[in-house]
């Protein structure tokens, strides 16, 4: 960016729908090398892997598909839009963050543990501030962009 003198976030910004099939494969390969199972479910439940005898929530299906597929759909969708800089790179955090929060609901914490009031895991905590960080990117860029048009009228 620096080199082509082009501002961070139009790079960012064009680089962001790109990066969630990047997190949606890693996350098949997790499913693959058999890493970070959900939790047990019903037997019954047709999404129901069977692991170690029990029937388990794909959980790293789940966040391929949302954070490699959604996330792409949505990102690639809104970036051909008429924008604000910064404001793909916020939504990619935001959506990132909430959706990797949500399905840790249906994952075996990291090492077992949780982290607070015996739901919290690490993955969760780990996603707030990228939910908060990416509010404020699209906050802060819709609040630049209202400013400059107002200048500009």
């Amino acid at each position: 960016a620096r080199r082509l003198e082009m501002q961070f976030f139009d790079v960012a910004d064009g680089v962001a729908p790109w990066v969630a099939p990047g997190l949606g494969f890693g996350r098949i390969g997790n499913f693959i090398n058999g890493e970070l199972w959900g939790k047990t479910t019903s037997a019954d439940a047709p999404w129901a892997v069977i692991v170690d005898g029990r029937a388990r929530h794909p959980s790293q299906l789940y966040e391929a598909a949302l954070e490699g597929v959604v996330l792409f759909v949505v990102l690639w969708w809104y970036s051909r839009l008429p924008r604000a800089r910064g404001v793909v790179s916020g939504l990619f955090l935001l959506l990132y963050g909430i959706f990797r929060f949500t399905v840790e609901f249906v994952r075996l914490p990291d090492n077992g543990e949780y982290l607070a009031f015996g739901w919290l895991t690490y993955g969760q905590a780990y996603s707030v501030p990228m939910v908060l960080f990416g509010t404020f990117l699209i906050v802060n860029a819709q609040r630049r962009r209202a400013d400059s048009q107002m200048a500009d009228s």
